[in-house]
């Protein structure tokens, strides 16, 4: 797949911004922006990151071609001499990230950016579609594959992806969130993923019989040998022509290494039932029953308690698009600014929700976990300059309502630093791991998750945490600016 040069998929007023910061070069200052996310996607009880591969391609690439230059010019927004600096844009700055798979919870940065504010405001808006897509679909799957219990969730949603790359990475994200494999090719070859699938019902109509169709089919994916059922009648045409293959190929000695059915239509819970007594009176106690027809994590969940004997899912439109939760809220916020010292001066958005006032000044992540269970505790979110040990007792309090403390004793707890340099002066210096790693390593990290935080519904929220440094710095400037208004 070819490079694409991504510079131009920012907002106009990211390019007008940096104009007028070229135009005041006394502004054009250091800063720090945090992108975060503020209420977990899908009443979820977490969220997965994921979208860092891309975005270090995005940073990496990061340049104005001629054609970029000319368009620009052409909107008769900008002077010769910005255009002229953007010839030889590179960005320079730094950037922090939390690895893709990892477990997130609100208002902790996922990604940080230092950089001159022209450099951090460029990159804003593609940092903020490729993380939140990716991210949003990672966890929905998760909560796919949660219901499952463990049977292999498919991802079949290109056809009904909101286009081309959403199809592309929006399945490179469900292969991260947990899937067995996806339908789409590209991504397979993209990105080194399984690929798989079955056949269409167009295929048992293309031949005069459904018993032909799939005759033929198993002669050429023996292997591979998953029928397609519901086409006609499942129970009294589909399932037992596909006996009767199944029949057939072990008379003629061919190994039935992976075999079964597929539904696709009807009542799900019945029909799977049904077609398993059939299956396994004919001797076919290991054939596979996947099904496919608008999955979701609440219908898997309906059909597992009504006992369906389903142990393969093939899920597309509701897993791609994500569709009962269609954007992740990701944002991207301005938390300090470099004085002529070199020094951090910590900046706060102050709003009429408490949930939007944004956690100022330079930060990193602890995550705490129960050392006993290896579950995730809490998340402390503190100041760059700040260190925590195991060896020492720790005092947790909710930011939103600070008389509420958790002292943890020394010894009862491991700490965790989460965030890892990607970016460092201009040059990366982080690897990206392939995708199949980063889904071995999600499964490790939803396994640290307590079983009450992963339920679908009405989950436990984990706490997020502010050291007590910087919850002073927050209240304090609160503080100034209320003073400032009166």
């Amino acid at each position: 797949m070819d490079r694409q040069n991504l510079t131009l998929l920012t907002d106009l007023y990211e390019l007008t911004m940096m104009q007028g910061y070229f135009r005041n070069k006394a502004q054009n200052e250091t800063v720090i922006f945090d992108m975060f996310y503020r209420t977990n996607p899908l009443e979820s009880g977490y969220a997965i990151a994921a979208g860092l591969e891309q975005m270090i391609q995005y940073v990496k690439e990061l340049h104005f071609s001629d054609e970029d230059i000319a368009y620009l010019a052409s909107l008769n927004l900008f002077e010769s001499d910005f255009l002229d600096y953007l010839r030889d844009f590179k960005f320079s700055g730094s950037i922090y990230a939390i690895p893709e798979g990892t477990i997130i919870f609100p208002r902790e940065p996922i990604i940080k950016v230092i950089a001159p504010i022209m450099e951090a405001q460029l990159v804003e808006t593609a940092i903020l579609t490729i993380i939140n897509h990716q991210s949003l679909i990672a966890t929905k799957t998760s909560r796919v594959c949660y219901a499952a219990k463990g049977d292999g969730i498919m991802e079949f949603g290109l056809r009904r992806a909101q286009g081309p790359d959403a199809g592309i990475y929006g399945a490179r994200a469900a292969m991260i969130g947990g899937c067995v494999g996806t339908s789409n090719v590209l991504c397979g070859q993209l990105f080194d993923v399984p690929v798989k699938g079955t056949h269409a019902h167009s295929w048992i109509m293309s031949f005069p019989d459904e018993y032909t169709a799939f005759k033929k089919y198993s002669e050429l994916y023996p292997k591979a040998c998953i029928l397609l059922v519901d086409t006609y009648d499942t129970i009294k045409s589909g399932v037992p022509n596909a006996i009767r293959v199944f029949q057939e190929m072990r008379a003629a000695n061919i190994p039935l290494t992976f075999y079964g059915i597929r539904l696709d239509s009807g009542d799900l819970a019945y029909l799977s039932k049904k077609a398993r007594k059939m299956l396994d009176a004919a001797g076919f106690t290991d054939a596979v029953i996947s099904a496919s027809n608008d999955l979701d994590e609440y219908l898997i969940d309906s059909l597992k308690a009504q006992g369906a004997t389903i142990t393969s899912w093939g899920v597309g439109t509701n897993l791609i698009t994500s569709k009962d939760w269609p954007a992740f809220g990701g944002v991207y916020k301005l938390a300090a600014v470099m004085d002529k010292n070199g020094n951090f001066i910590p900046k706060i958005k102050l709003s009429e929700n408490s949930e939007k006032i944004t956690n100022p000044g330079n930060k990193k992540i602890y995550r705490i976990y129960e050392k006993d269970s290896g579950k995730i505790k809490a998340d402390l979110i503190c100041l760059v300059d700040e260190t925590f040990t195991e060896t020492e007792s720790l005092l947790l309090f909710d930011p939103l309502e600070p008389w509420k403390k958790t002292k943890l004793k020394a010894g009862t707890f491991t700490l965790r630093e989460i965030m890892v340099p990607v970016f460092l002066d201009g040059a990366c210096v982080y690897e990206s791991p392939k995708v199949m790693e980063i889904r071995d390593y999600c499964q490790q990290e939803l396994s640290t998750l307590w079983d009450e935080t992963r339920r679908l519904v009405n989950p436990h929220n984990v706490y997020v945490d502010l050291s007590s440094r910087l919850y002073d710095m927050k209240i304090s400037l609160l503080d100034e600016l209320s003073e400032a208004d009166s």
